[in-house]
């Protein structure tokens, strides 16, 4: 069989004209012969097992770089596959964990519709969280009760301690309350009120009483991540709908519960109690797989 014009070469080789044109362009196949008057492409029959290569290349995932290489490369054909296979096949690995944990939240989220009738109004979203610097304090409450009086306490006293440090509301950043029981408590409740701060113009010190200090709060790889936006009293809602979303997705909690302030301050809106129905509250409890 003489030369084959470039849409010949196409069906015998079962690959697309334009496919072909790129292939040349990058010097993966070129053609056998170019008419330098019209420009058409010519191919031979002998060029089709380099094609059926690249294919089939192509097909295991690797790049046409990667096909380049491999076709064209001074080291042994069949080392340098075994190393970019082994590559690849781990890529795949890792996009089968991730489809197969993406899938589970769909079937999560499907039998939780089932059953609810409709979607939760709350989404639930994993990301990283960086280390922060924060002045926390840190007490038990007795009772449920007795929070709202405790945590406007412990508020004031902490923006007391950083004032007479020179530190103003203002050059802070969010607040947070951070509940460390490892299991939900009525009672005995082990609780920290944070604000972000930059550790620079601040000791590293712990007052008389040695209820206030600069700590780090660690970084997290994996946060469960909640918003809730409406009334103060209703954030157990957002609570509830974060747990069950862990333990529908196969998580387990890994460590104590932020609750961070956004865009507001506590004590702020504790003076008028008609703006503790309007709060935006992000809820971060780190996870890993159960």
């Amino acid at each position: 069989m003489g030369a084959l014009k470039i849409g010949e070469f196409s069906q015998l080789g079962r690959v697309s004209v334009r496919m072909l044109r790129h292939y040349d362009a990058t010097g993966l196949l070129k053609p056998a012969a170019v008419d330098h008057l019209s420009g058409y492409r010519f191919y031979a029959v002998e060029q089709l097992p380099r094609l059926n290569r690249i294919l089939a290349l192509k097909d295991l995932g690797l790049s046409l770089e990667q096909v380049g290489r491999l076709l064209d490369g001074e080291d042994p054909p069949a080392s340098e596959l075994r190393v970019m296979l082994a590559m690849r096949r781990a890529d795949l690995e890792v996009e089968l964990r991730e489809g197969q944990e993406r899938l589970a939240r769909v079937e999560a989220r499907l039998r939780r519709i089932e059953r609810e009738g409709e979607p939760s109004p709350y989404e639930v979203i994993l990301k990283e969280v960086a280390p922060l610097t924060i002045a926390s304090t840190r007490t038990v409450v007795p009772t449920i009760p007795d929070m709202p009086d405790y945590r406007c306490d412990l508020y004031e006293g902490l923006y007391a301690w950083l004032d007479a440090r020179g530190v103003g509301q203002q050059s802070v950043g969010p607040e947070m309350a951070i509940y460390h029981a490892s299991e939900f408590v009525e009672r005995d409740i082990d609780m920290e009120v944070a604000v972000v701060v930059d550790p620079g113009p601040i000791e590293d010190v712990v007052p008389s009483g040695g209820q206030t200090l600069i700590r780090a709060l660690p970084a997290a790889d994996e946060v469960a991540s909640v918003v809730h936006r409406g009334s103060m009293w209703e954030i157990p809602d957002a609570l509830s709908a974060l747990y069950a979303w862990i333990g529908e997705n196969g998580y387990s909690a890994a460590g104590p519960y932020r609750e961070i302030h956004l865009y507001w301050r506590e004590n702020d809106l504790a003076a008028d109690p008609g703006k503790l129905d309007s709060v935006v509250i992000e809820i971060q409890l780190p996870v890993g797989k159960a």
